[in-house]
């Protein structure tokens, strides 16, 4: 009976609490993104708010399968002492993938134009072999968790730990560090001396120069100016809790940058705190730091 009662009295306390609150539609991915799907799309259920894609994105990429091209770079750890050249020709839909070749890249005529507007060419015995990736003699590897797109361009120096997905038509360029835990979508930059940790670009996006990412989301279309540093650490410990019109939410994160939606703009040398979160098309002036909190569409900070 004693037992009974106890099951009885913890189903009417649990049935007695009340609901969890929604989230509010102003902090949702698609205020963020709009209709612009970013790279994962089940990263961002619906009605969870938008920085559940950080929560989500350790497990995404421990979860994933890997291609098995990069075993064929070597099995030591560190620079690349050739260029090396990812092919995999183009196949209809439905059709068997066909295999992955790793080729030398002094097998190929190379011409470096812009991988993120396509001018990235390489050719083998006159052949233009569309999509070809191409890692630069000098890039860094640690570890073997990679998966690049198709028509991607990784510059000497650029330093490339393991779980990292890139998408197609990118470059990173000399001097960028991805910290493990990057997920990149299409035709963005990760410029020179950028680094990112656990972060997320959508199509688009671009760090072109001399920028910090911790824990951050970058929106389609987004444009960091040179400098410009998503801090993601606060002085004070504990979980960072996200300020927005209707009082407070706790994010979950304790290590929390800034996620910049659709469009966003910052200046050179501009800095955002921890836990910013800046709505569609909003700006950030030159040398100028960001407030905490949640920023409405278009506003411009300066």
């Amino acid at each position: 009976m004693h037992r009974r009662f106890l099951l009885d009295s913890l189903k009417e306390e649990t049935m007695s609490l009340p609901a969890a609150p929604q989230t509010p539609e102003i902090l949702s991915a698609v205020a963020f993104f709009a209709d612009q799907a970013p790279p994962a799309p089940e990263l961002f259920p619906a009605a969870a708010p938008v920085w559940e894609g950080l929560r989500g994105l350790k497990g995404l990429l421990e979860q994933r399968d890997y291609p098995a091209w990069t075993h064929k770079l070597g099995a030591a750890d560190g620079p690349l002492p050739h260029t090396m050249v990812i092919y995999q020709p183009h196949q209809d839909n439905g059709a068997v993938p066909a295999p992955v070749t790793v080729i030398p890249g002094e097998e190929c005529e190379i011409i470096y134009g812009s991988a993120d507007k396509g001018g990235l060419q390489v050719r083998r015995g006159g052949e233009l072999l569309a999509g070809a990736s191409v890692l630069m003699a000098g890039t860094i590897i640690m570890g073997r968790r990679f998966d690049l797109g198709r028509g991607v361009l990784v510059e000497s120096g650029a330093f490339l730990k393991e779980p990292l997905v890139v998408g197609d038509h990118c470059e990173i360029r000399q001097g960028a560090y991805l910290r493990g835990y990057c997920l990149i979508g299409r035709r963005c930059v990760v410029g020179h001396v950028t680094e990112v940790k656990h972060s997320i670009f959508c199509d688009d996006a671009k760090a072109g120069h001399f920028a910090y990412l911790g824990d951050s989301i970058l929106g389609p279309g987004v444009n960091l100016g040179a400098g410009t540093k998503l801090a993601n650490l606060r002085f004070a410990a504990g979980e960072v809790q996200i300020r927005y019109p209707g009082g407070r939410i706790a994010s979950g994160l304790k290590k929390f940058g800034a996620i910049l939606g659709a469009g966003c703009q910052t200046g050179c040398n501009a800095v955002t705190n921890p836990g910013t979160l800046l709505g569609r098309g909003s700006v950030v002036m030159p040398n100028t730091t960001a407030p905490a909190g949640y920023h409405r569409p278009k506003t411009m900070i300066r």
